[in-house]
Order: structure tokens, then C-alpha cells, then sequence
């Protein structure tokens, strides 16, 4: 399996679907499905029943996960592409465009 480029954390921007060319935080990251779910991006409505969490249940708005092939991360506002160099011992992640270390 490659190595997830995509991290808790990041601003990415999505590169296709509904939502492309907007950006925002991600929230979660699914290794497993290859999926990230983004701040304010993919909305799903919702219709839940009322419990003892939600009291009044009703229609709700959510972010649904994407496919995290469709998002790529924003470094100084460009999105750029994202690969591994080992710096000092250290396996980092580095934009490819500007060959900045990003953590």
C-alpha cells in the first residue's frame, strides 16, 4: 500500500467533482477507503430521528467523505503535489513545486 500523502490538518483544494476548485480544512482521513471528509465541502442532507443526542432530530447538513484522489494540497495558495524526501534521518513531506518542506 502507498503512503497516504494527506494528513489531519492540511488545506487541500478539490480537483474534480461538484465541489471543484474549493477549499477547505480536512477534518478526517480514512486509510483504509482512501477517503477524506473536508470542511464545507461534499454537504449531504440528512434526515435523522430524534435521540438523546439530537432532541429534535430533523434535516441536517454534513460533509460527506471524498475520494482523497480529487483533492490536492495547498501550499503558499497553489495547489501542488506532495512527495517524501528524508531530511537529517527524518522521512518529511515536501511540495513538489517549490521543494519546501511542508512538516
Amino acid at each position: 500500500m502507498s503512503t497516504f500523502k494527506i494528513k489531519k490538518g492540511d488545506t487541500v483544494k478539490v480537483i474534480a467533482g461538484k465541489d471543484k476548485d474549493k477549499e477547505g480544512k480536512v477534518i478526517s482521513v480514512d486509510r483504509k477507503n482512501n477517503k477524506v471528509i473536508v470542511e464545507g465541502i461534499n454537504k449531504i442532507t440528512k434526515h435523522e430521528k430524534p435521540s438523546m443526542a439530537n432532541q429534535n432530530g430533523g434535516i441536517i447538513q454534513k460533509e460527506a467523505p471524498i475520494e482523497a484522489s480529487n483533492v490536492m494540497y495547498v501550499h503558499k495558495g497553489k495547489a501542488t503535489r506532495i512527495g517524501f524526501k528524508v531530511e537529517n534521518g527524518k522521512k518529511v513531506r515536501y511540495a513538489k513545486s517549490t521543494g519546501d518542506v511542508v512538516d
